[in-house]
């Protein structure tokens, strides 16, 4: 018989494979792990604190520094639970204008997410390629916004700056290269055998496990449930279009991958609807104040980030900073599951499910 002793393993706190400062304590015997303790907190910043001495337009650029792969979708969050309170009527220009600049963000993040999660697993060329797509992604999202990661686009009531001229037709240009490209990694990665033995049936949980650990985005989809806020409790002028949401049935690591590919099509396709219908002229910004001041009460709202569902709780006493302010983060929901998928897997396939989840400790440590 072989003798084996339990031991203590630290795996993080840093970037490679642990997506982020985060500290995963293992034990292991063999290299079978018996249980698994996640340790965060490295890179609090203490977000929703610091809003609460912040005037509303102030708070935006703290949103880029949570979900930093989605500054768009954190802009657009805060920005909505204000203009709900206030009761604003938003531009339909700045409305488009939103939609095309979150959707070409989800791409961004889910592309990011491939080519990383590819890496973590043992491919490198994966990588190299969503980055150039990436890339060029970001240099639009940059001409709009001026930034290439943390955006600060959206204002209360509309965005920051209409598009400069022939951006529009940048945008649709890129959609039949991203949907080339994107034919090019089913190719080159989904059908790899590979790849398929090393996520299939590893990190499964069930459908009522994803509810009872309130998992959302292609976390919860990929367990047969049906549910993504742009089509179930819709938001801006997401209603006017046509797309699907991709669901798979078996909550493994590799439903969790077809999840974010397919939906990677989809927002192309959101993309493309969007650059058809948009505004040949109007205003990007509704008729607000120069300081902006809800009226005393509260709100409550949620949106469909790349990583799940993303909520903004804002008190107001109808002052220009927010009494109180509390973000619902999809990352740090979904990371709840992760000690019960490693009890009992070898070592190896922590990082397969721990990639799998998609998390950005920013938005976790808040």
């Amino acid at each position: 018989m072989l003798r084996t002793e339990e031991m203590l393993l630290n795996v993080g706190p840093q970037h490679p494979s642990t997506h982020g400062v985060f500290r995963l304590v293992v034990k292991i015997d063999g290299e079978i792990i018996k249980e698994a303790i996640p340790v965060v907190g490295y890179l609090h910043r203490g977000t929703e604190k610091l809003a609460e001495n912040l005037q509303y337009t102030q708070i935006i650029p703290y949103t880029d520094r949570m979900d930093y792969l989605s500054a768009m979708t954190n802009n657009y969050v805060i920005c909505h639970a204000v203009e709900t309170m206030m009761e604003l009527e938003i531009p339909e220009r700045a409305e488009y204008l939103r939609v095309i600049v979150m959707e070409l963000g989800r791409v961004a993040s889910h592309l990011v997410w491939f080519g990383t999660y590819l890496l973590d697993i043992g491919a490198m060329s994966p990588f190299l390629y969503a980055f150039r797509e990436r890339e060029m992604i970001i240099n639009l999202l940059n001409e709009i916004s001026g930034a290439r990661l943390t955006f600060n686009y959206m204002r209360v009531g509309g965005v920051k700056w209409d598009a400069p001229p022939g951006w529009i037709e940048k945008v649709r240009d890129l959609v039949p290269y991203l949907r080339k490209e994107l034919e090019g990694y089913h190719n080159l990665v989904t059908g790899n055998e590979i790849f398929m033995s090393r996520i299939k049936d590893v990190g499964t949980y069930t459908k009522e496990e994803a509810i009872k650990y309130s998992l959302s985005g292609a976390n919860i989809r990929s367990t047969g449930v049906n549910w993504d806020l742009r089509k179930d409790e819709p938001y801006s002028i997401y209603d006017r279009f046509d797309f699907d949401i991709p669901v798979e049935e078996k909550g493994d690591c590799w439903a969790r991958y077809m999840c974010r590919m397919k939906e990677i099509e989809e927002s192309i396709k959101i993309i493309e609807q969007a650059v058809e219908q948009f505004p040949s002229e109007g205003p990007i910004l509704a008729k607000t104040p120069r300081i902006i001041k809800p009226p005393a009460g509260e709100t409550f709202v949620r949106i469909e980030s790349p990583r799940g569902e993303i909520g903004c709780y804002i008190a107001s006493q109808g002052k220009k900073e927010p009494y109180r302010l509390k973000f619902r983060r999809p990352s740090f929901y979904n990371l709840q599951i992760l000690p019960k998928l490693l009890v009992g897997q070898p070592i190896a396939n922590l990082i397969a499910i721990l990639g799998g989840i998609d998390i950005v400790l920013g938005e976790v440590d808040g």
